[in-house]
């Protein structure tokens, strides 16, 4: 998507959302090079239609970035299913062995050693069944420790929430509704715990304060004072994190954003 060709029109290639927490006009391009424009409930369209019109080059140049990522992104892991993988979980590789039985259903058995799928000699030959069990057995794991921790951070900030939402964002680690419903990314169950513990934590404060300001930086810094080395290893990694049971094929990228300032 080019919007510097001639006859661009905003209306066609662009995603609107009204908001009524948004104090401004803000742009997103997306990994996908979709952008969205975010309106906020004070500020007519014809105002948020020429602040976007006005910021071409700079979406055009994001799309060029996006389109540069995800030629350079890391392949997928292709997991062989012949008991020679290792698989993150909690920051450590652990062998992915089989064990062909009598079973059903395939399932899957973590533990501070391994990680075992149980799986019948049929279900062996299907990589895609294998990999949706293992799926589905990291993110109850990752639902646990995130109920846990949440039970856990939600009472020294004294606040309450809703959740968690557990799911594969492409572009996110975790987020917070106004409403105060958690959602958080399966993937954080293969970082170092103290990862997982930082989204948390950065999450709930939102609780207090739904902006990035300095006060809720300072907040976060008092519920967790090694924050920013967590912080920094999820920008480091978080690509690495996407490279396993990949969802769309490829790590994506978080969004770009603009505000428009008024």
């Amino acid at each position: 998507m080019d919007l510097v060709n001639e006859g661009f029109s905003p209306q066609r290639f662009v995603q609107e959302r009204i908001s009524h927490s948004a104090r401004h006009i803000r742009i997103e391009v997306r990994p996908d090079g979709e952008v969205r424009l975010v309106i906020p409930r004070h500020v007519s369209r014809r105002v948020a239609y020429e602040f976007l019109a006005s910021r071409t080059e700079w979406i055009r140049r994001k799309q060029i970035e996006f389109d540069r990522q995800r030629a350079a992104a890391p392949k997928p892991t292709q997991l062989r299913w012949d008991g020679s993988d290792r698989v993150l979980l909690r920051g450590m590789e652990m062998p992915l062995t089989i064990s062909v039985s009598r079973i059903a259903r395939p399932t899957v058995r973590l533990d501070d050693e391994a990680i075992t799928v149980f799986c019948s000699a049929g279900a062996r030959r299907d990589p895609v069944l294998l990999s949706r069990t293992l799926r589905a057995a990291l993110c109850r794991l990752a639902r646990a420790d995130a109920r846990r921790l949440l039970d856990s951070e939600a009472a020294r900030l004294s606040v309450d929430y809703c959740g968690p939402r557990i799911a594969d964002q492409k572009s996110l680690w975790g987020s917070c509704s106004p409403e105060g419903l958690i959602s958080l990314n399966w993937r954080l169950i293969l970082a170092p715990a103290d990862v997982m513990r930082y989204v948390i934590v950065h999450e709930l404060c939102h609780r207090r304060q739904l902006n990035h300001s300095q006060r809720f930086w300072n907040l976060v810094e008092r519920q967790m004072p090694d924050y920013d080395l967590w912080r920094a290893w999820l920008r480091c990694n978080g690509a690495e994190l996407h490279r396993l049971l990949p969802k769309t094929g490829h790590a994506p990228r978080q969004l770009d954003l603009l505000d428009s300032g008024f």
